[in-house]
């Protein structure tokens, strides 16, 4: 039988691609909303200026983060340790919670602050388990040589659903408020199904003897120690936590573009577009060469975005500067992503992609939180524009901190497994 050219020929990678895409577009859908609907609360509600409720997003930012914080050491060694499918469908389940709880709720008019930050909690939650499993699952069921494509055409289903989540949730809210969160409810039970379609990936044996503490521990040790590893995941989250423009968005959405909860989906997927062309280019062109340093120059673009988008008052450009910031992100994330699967033993693939997804996550919800604390005051615009110019300050300190990064040309990976027979 002739080899595969394509992930895409392959049965798994087609129910993983679909599977990751409505997760996704139920959790990004649910992500913009529950801000939204944060920001409009603090100010309808509670009567707070627009500062004040800005800080609540922060604080929004900051109780998804925590549990996130806490579960990623269990998470990582549930990927490495339990059969990987299964544990995305328990996370996809626990999400499923929050959405019908969010609809449920809106529906009753029944929201405040307390009951937004509880489930925001739980979503986080659920995203720190999805996560690293996902990512696990990925390199077991296409060969290696596939795997670079495979890391662009999921980013594609991540990007795609970014675009199209919050885009159609922000049109459906408007609609009938309860109704994205039904769909997003009906969206993660079919990830669930699908991901329980996909041939069992269970992980290597390591020695079911060994201590799960000790497990976790040596996650921690191997990323720590593997400075190649390292500086690519703290990049993205020092970078990125101060360039978080998306955590300001609900901001401008209502008071500064005036354009609602319509042009708040919108908004949130001008950058997500970006990234989607830019994805379903790199799946058929992928980035081979110079890869470290067009990683590094791709986050000096995303903060110069960013920079200018908080300095737009017109929708028109500020869309086009998020579709930039969006594009560059992209780029930065496919090389970053295949550097890390390429660079980590299967046998720690869970572990290092819980430490990554934190990393990212913290670059997400404490970026939310930064940007709220310094948006009470600065102000929104200055809260961007103060973010998007220490990202390209970050990039450069990394330059100089981690030369692994500026030395690596190719995907080659630094780290060599020992050879063994492969999971199945």
């Amino acid at each position: 039988m002739n080899e595969p050219n394509s992930p895409l020929q392959i049965r798994d990678y087609r129910f993983f691609w679909f599977a990751r895409f409505f997760a996704v577009f139920s959790t990004l859908s649910m992500v913009v909303l529950i801000g939204y609907q944060t920001y409009d609360v603090a100010r309808s509600d509670y009567g707070m200026d627009s500062p004040e409720a800005a800080f609540q997003l922060g604080l929004l930012g900051l109780a998804q983060f925590v549990p996130l914080f806490l579960l990623t050491p269990v998470a990582g060694y549930a990927a490495d340790r339990f059969e990987r499918r299964k544990v995305v469908v328990f996370a996809n389940l626990l999400d499923s919670c929050s959405a019908i709880a969010l609809g449920v709720l809106t529906w009753l008019d029944a929201l405040n602050l307390p009951i937004l930050f509880s489930i925001a909690a739980a979503h986080g939650a659920a995203r720190i388990f999805t996560g690293p499993a996902m990512s696990a699952i990925g390199p077991n069921i296409v060969p290696p040589r596939l795997l670079p494509k495979a890391i662009a055409l999921s980013s594609i289903a991540w990007q795609a659903a970014t675009v199209i989540g919050p885009a159609i949730g922000g049109l459906l809210f408007a609609l009938h408020e309860p109704l994205p969160y039904f769909v997003s409810f009906v969206m993660l039970i079919g990830s669930a199904t699908l991901t329980l379609a996909i041939r069992p990936v269970y992980p290597p044996d390591e020695g079911r003897e060994v201590h799960p503490v000790r497990r976790m521990v040596d996650g921690l040790q191997f990323t720590w120690k593997e400075r190649f590893l390292l500086g690519c995941i703290t990049l993205d989250l020092f970078a990125v936590l101060l360039g978080g423009a998306t955590a300001m968005l609900p901001v401008f959405a209502r008071d500064i573009l005036q354009v609602g909860s319509e042009g708040l989906g919108i908004m949130r997927g001008a950058p997500a577009l970006g990234a989607a062309l830019v994805a379903l280019w790199l799946s058929f062109r992928p980035v081979e060469h110079n890869v470290g340093p067009k990683m590094l120059w791709a986050v000096v673009i995303f903060g110069g975005a960013t920079v200018g988008f908080g300095l737009s008052t017109d929708l028109w450009l500020s869309l086009f500067m998020l579709f930039i910031l969006g594009a560059a992100d992209m780029v930065s994330v496919f090389i970053r992503g295949t550097l890390i699967q390429l660079n980590t033993p299967d046998s720690m693939r869970g572990r290092v992609s819980s430490i990554s997804g934190l990393a990212i996550s913290a670059s997400n919800e404490l970026g939310e939180m930064q940007s709220g604390v310094t948006a009470a005051f600065l102000g929104a615009v200055g809260a961007v524009v103060f973010g998007g110019a220490g990202a390209i300050i970050v990039t450069a300190i990394w330059a100089w901190l981690f030369p692994e990064l500026l030395r690596a040309k190719t995907f080659e990976p630094q780290y060599r497994e020992p050879e063994r027979g492969r999971a199945t």
